[in-house]
């Protein structure tokens, strides 16, 4: 069986543990003093001694957010595996804006800004940048139906408005040097309300970057991409220029060491990789159905939630591709009901009358229980349930069969993203008969695990709109 990325990421935190370690013990012997404040001690020895990185950032899909009681996003994943690597706990701070963003470390309240942050001239006037680990393009962002514009001039006379201290002021600011009549305004919210101001009309134009906008355009589906403001630029952590460069130092070490071992792919893999392939329609219909459909059946995916541990909005954004939430709902195939049940799955989890949705959405999420059981203990989350989702489409003897092929590929069988690059093969005579269950429908899994990862995504920001609390730590 092929080394899973848990095992590469114990690998590589213990070998960066180790030479931080080595750092540490060289710094006690060259300076005695425990004082943490003492500032003969470096940026990292200081975060060592303390046990904690603080790290500080902003609530968004993009990079930190709550799910389920517990907090997840991009850059919180990544940001909590560096501090692992030290082997320190990883506290974060949410701020409501880039100004606080950086003010938090430039006056060394944070160890790190990790934020989704664009590196650009001015920026670096004012801080320190580490190794790039994202890349993001800068575009007009404007709503379907209104006036694209095509060139730098369609934006004068416009109303435009971005985010204040964002990049995307740096270079208006550079553009309106040379276009007179370009105006704009900067705000103190968040590109969420930027981007609801869009879709509703009441602002013409703002700008975002590439890896924010296609993200947000599963939640504001009437949002479209106009013209490019910049080539595209690196995505970095921000380090305080007052002080030395030695935890920069020691985060560019970790992101070669994420990027050559997986870990940082599979993070990408986990928050980016479902984004491209999500048809923009279906969130349309999703939004109205949110309002329309879902408050009835709401207790009912809460009741199969209490029963078998899966989030509710997981088993409601199953329900949402199996039928639409429409209790109706029949398949020429027979399927039928909220699940799509066939009769023997029905009839093995007790299931009298399909059509009902209480039945339906009970019956449905024990079965998913049911298979996700089958699949390896080992294997860590989220992963083990999208790989859960693809059996409970296509059964589990074909996931074994395309598990098979992956590994015979050289790629890990126990990484969903592998996985779902060999399911495909199943529908291929060349392949399929090399398995012991034949041909399924391969492709068919890998779009229903993706449409229901963005059915999911979107029902956490739904339902999860209530203020956070300002900051949580995590144990290494």
């Amino acid at each position: 069986m092929a080394v899973t990325a848990t095992q590469n990421r114990e690998t590589i935190w213990t070998g960066g543990f180790i030479a931080i370690g080595l750092v540490l013990l060289l710094s006690l012997l060259v300076q005695p003093s425990l004082d943490t404040t003492a500032p003969s001690l470096s940026h990292i020895h200081q975060v060592l001694q303390r046990g904690t990185l603080r790290v500080v950032t902003v609530n968004s899909p993009v990079t930190y957010y709550q799910e389920h009681e517990q907090y997840a996003g991009f850059e919180f994943e990544l940001a909590s595996q560096f501090a692992s690597y030290l082997g320190v706990s990883a506290e974060f701070q949410a701020v409501a804006s880039f100004a606080e963003l950086f003010d938090a470390v430039s006056s060394g309240q944070a160890d790190l800004a990790a934020a989704s942050v664009t590196v650009t001239e001015g920026r670096r006037q004012q801080l320190r940048f580490g190794r790039p680990y994202l890349e993001a393009t800068q575009f007009v962002v404007y709503r379907a139906g209104s006036s694209k514009p095509r060139s730098l001039t369609d934006l004068v006379g416009r109303d435009i408005a971005v985010v204040r201290a964002s990049s995307y002021a740096e270079t208006l600011d550079q553009l309106g040097r040379n276009l007179a009549g370009l105006h704009w305004q900067e705000t103190e919210g968040d590109i969420e309300q930027l981007f609801y101001a869009v879709e509703q009309g009441e602002l013409d134009l703002t700008v975002a970057d590439s890896t924010v906008l296609d993200i947000h355009q599963r939640f504001f589906p009437n949002l479209r991409r106009a013209i490019a403001l910049t080539e595209s630029q690196p995505v970095a952590w921000a380090f305080s220029s007052n002080r030395d460069n030695s935890l920069q130092m020691a985060s560019e070490e970790f992101i070669g060491a994420a990027q050559a071992n997986g870990v940082l792919d599979d993070i990408k893999q986990r928050y980016h990789s479902h984004i491209p392939y999500f048809d923009q329609i279906n969130t349309h219909y999703l939004l109205r159905h949110i309002n329309s459909r879902l408050p009835t059946l709401t207790p009912l995916f809460q009741e199969a939630a209490e029963q078998t541990g899966f989030d509710w909005r997981l088993l409601a954004a199953i329900g949402y591709q199996e039928s639409l939430w429409d209790e109706q709902a029949v398949s020429p195939t027979g399927v039928r009901g909220i699940m799509m049940l066939t009769n023997a799955t029905a009839s093995m989890m007790g299931v009298s009358d399909r059509a009902d949705p209480r039945q339906s959405i009970l019956g449905g999420a024990a079965y998913l229980r049911r298979v996700k059981r089958k699949v390896p203990v080992r294997i860590q989350e989220p992963d083990r349930t999208w790989l859960a989702l693809a059996a409970y489409n296509i059964g589990f003897a074909h996931l074994e069969d395309a598990r098979i092929l992956t590994q015979r590929a050289g790629k890990n069988p126990d990484r969903w993203s592998d996985v779902a690059e060999h399911l495909p093969l199943l529908n291929q005579r060349e392949w399929y008969r090399q398995t012991r269950y034949g041909y399924s429908r391969g492709r068919e899994a890998v779009r229903y695990v993706r449409n229901i990862r963005s059915f999911y995504d979107i029902l956490i920001w739904v339902t999860s709109r209530e203020p956070r609390p300002p900051s949580i730590s995590t144990a290494p």
